[in-house]
Formats: C-alpha cells, structure tokens, sequence
C-alpha cells in the first residue's frame, strides 16, 4: 500500500499536533513531507526530528540559530519566509496538504494547492470565509479536492454521504454556545480574556477560543458551509447543543435527518479528512450509550450574541464583505486578547468597519488582499 504523503501547514497548534499523532499511530498510511510553525521553534524541530520531513518552514529567522542547532538531521530546504507557505502546498510530492493556519494567512496556500491540484484537508475556515467565491468556482469540477477538517462540516459530510443533493432541505449547525451561554448581558460586560478563553467543551487556541466566545466562530462556519455545500445561508440554520455531542443535522425533503454524533474529538474530523473516502479505524473515546445521556437544543440569543448575525449578513451580501468581517474581527480579538479593547466592543469593531468600507472592486485574489489590507488598518483605528 502507497503511504499518503502529507505537508503540514501550522504543524504546532491544536489540529497540527494531533494530526502527527495519527500519523504517529499510522506510520504505513502517511508520511510527512513538510512542516511549518509560526514561531514556535522548539516544538517544531521536536516534529521534525521525529519525523524528519524534508521541508520545514519557520515563519521568522529570529530564533533560526538556535533552530537549525537542535535539528537531528539536515532536511533538504528550510524557509524562513511566511510567503513560502505557498511553495509547501504544491510541493510535487505531496499528496494532501492539511492547512490548519490560523486566519487569513492561510487563503494563499489554499488557493496555490487547488490550483495545483492538491487535495487539501481544511481546518482554516478564513479561506473559504474569504475567499469561498473564488476556490468554490475552482472546485466545480472535483469538490473531493477540498475536505472540512471542522467538526461541524466533517459531520455535514458525513451526513451527505449516498445522498442525493438535490434531496438536502436544511442544514442544522450545532454550537456548544461557548463560556457565556447562560450570562445575561449585564454581566457580560465585564467579561475578562480569562473568562473568554475558559471554553467548557474544546481545548483550542488563543483566537479561535475568543471566537466561540463570542460565537463569530458559528457565524465563519455558516460562510464556510454556504461554500462547501453551494447552499444559500437561509438554509443553514444554528442552534446552541450545549454538550458538543451532535456536530450537526442534515434535513431533507421527505422530513428525515441526519445527525452525526460523537464525544469532543478533533482527531475524528482530521482521521476522516485524510482517509477519506475510506473511513480508517481510530482510537478515539466512544459514547458509552447504556448511560442516561442529555441532549439538549436551543435557539441563540442574537442581542446576545451579535458577532453571529453580522457574520451571517455578511455571508449573505457575499463580495468583500465576508472578508471584511474577517479582518476586523481579527483585529479586534487581538486588541482584546492584549486587553486593549473590550469583550463587548468586538462586535462593534467589526460592524463599524463593515460600514464604512464599500467597494465596487472585481473579487480577485489580489484585490481580497488589498481589502484585507484596508480593513485591518481601519478596525485598528477603530
């Protein structure tokens, strides 16, 4: 059996890690061609001493001494340039490329790997966030090539799996409801990093924790399903599960769903991703279904909440506004995250900001990077 050759975009964070601890487990199934880290330097050379891939990127030359010096063997390159993200998605050997960036950084990689061909396993929704327009008109022939790497849409996959598209009504997506679910407004406006970062359910990082805060992350994953599935956002509907259990639910015409269940786990999304369409053995906790479980569904509470219906209406205007949404909302979390603004004025930020920026420009990757550009600079003064 031919090994599946992997390139690992952001190697060192949540989705990177686990990922090489299936590869770890499933040595015969997957080899590591390349590997890239932001700034975290020692885990990174960690990973590639155990995996000896050929290609390793840091994003900064800052620590490159010390880097190089804790490196067991000599790769064939090793970069120092975050623009050279692209160069490791289209790498001739590679098979898949499993993109878990976080933010914007990771569209280009995307993009350069669809155009060549790649299979990519996403766990960066501010690509299709972004740039959904764009890559959805490129995966027209063979949707196969992209794969959701988020629970929610590895669980919609799933769902669709010997279905017929045209049979889909509706599809229901699950969010645990974050840290605040049950805080009344009043108290949520003093609301601390630390409160935000405590999620009940998931371990994740710094960014994507604060979105699930203030459930920005459930209004990305909306745009993000709009793309995957070419259905418009009136049919995706979210709906607070506070036990993370069921991912999400897909309706159809005749009255039936259904729904994809499974404890919290990334590894299975990434495990299905990478082997789809095969479904390979995994050795995940299971649900223990002799037990009394409670599942429980709830609407959300938008006033409390606004971060998702700006994502939402932003989904639906379609152009530059997603992108738009996108970089003032990551603006904003980094202010908040270095407590310079507060919880409650993230959605300000990035509604100000969607205001007053309009453009009539032609949707190109080029001119989504100049808005990119603009839109951050004015979330920061803001």
């Amino acid at each position: 059996m031919k090994s599946v050759s992997l390139s690992i975009l952001g190697s060192t964070g949540s989705i990177g890690t686990q990922a090489l601890e299936i590869v770890e487990e499933n040595r015969d199934r997957f080899r590591v061609v390349a590997l890239s880290a932001n700034s975290n330097w020692e885990l990174l050379a960690e990973q590639a001493n155990r995996f000896r891939p050929d290609y390793l990127l840091l994003c900064s030359e800052v620590d490159r001494r010390e880097f190089e010096a804790r490196l067991a063997y000599r790769p064939t390159e090793i970069l120092y340039n975050s623009s050279d993200l692209s160069g490791l998605a289209t790498l001739s050997e590679v098979d898949i490329v499993l993109n878990s960036l976080v933010g914007f950084a990771g569209f280009p990689p995307t993009l350069a790997a669809i155009r060549a061909g790649k299979r990519v396993a996403l766990a960066n929704k501010e690509s299709l966030v972004v740039g959904g327009e764009i890559l959805a008109d490129l995966l027209k022939e063979n949707p196969d090539q992209l794969l959701p790497v988020d629970s929610e849409h590895s669980a919609m996959l799933q769902c669709l799996a010997g279905e017929q598209f045209a049979s889909l009504e509706k599809i229901v997506i699950t969010a645990s409801g974050g840290p605040f679910r049950t805080w009344s407004r009043r108290k949520m406006d003093g609301i601390t990093v630390k409160d935000a970062l405590d999620h009940p359910n998931w371990s994740m990082g710094a960014k994507i924790s604060i979105d699930s805060a203030t459930m920005m992350n459930k209004g990305l994953e909306v745009i993000e399903a709009k793309w995957i599935f070419n259905l418009p956002i009136r049919h995706i509907e979210p709906v607070v599960h506070p036990q993370s259990i069921v991912h999400s639910i897909v309706e159809f015409v005749d009255g039936s769903s259904k729904a994809q269940l499974s404890l919290p786990d990334m590894k299975g999304p990434i495990m299905y991703a990478l082997g789809y369409p095969e479904r390979l053995p995994l050795g995940t906790p299971r649900m223990d279904w002799t037990v009394r479980q409670n599942l429980t569904f709830e609407p959300i509470d938008h006033d409390r909440f606004p971060c998702l219906q700006l994502a939402i209406n932003a989904g639906e205007a379609g152009g530059f506004a997603p992108a738009v949404l996108n970089a003032a909302n990551e603006v904003a979390v980094e202010r908040f995250l270095k407590r310079e603004i507060g919880y409650i004025e993230i959605a300000r930020v990035v509604e100000e900001s969607l205001e007053r920026i309009q453009t009539g420009t032609e949707l190109t990757p080029d001119s989504l990077i100049e808005v990119d550009r603009e839109a951050r600079r004015l979330a920061n003064e803001i």
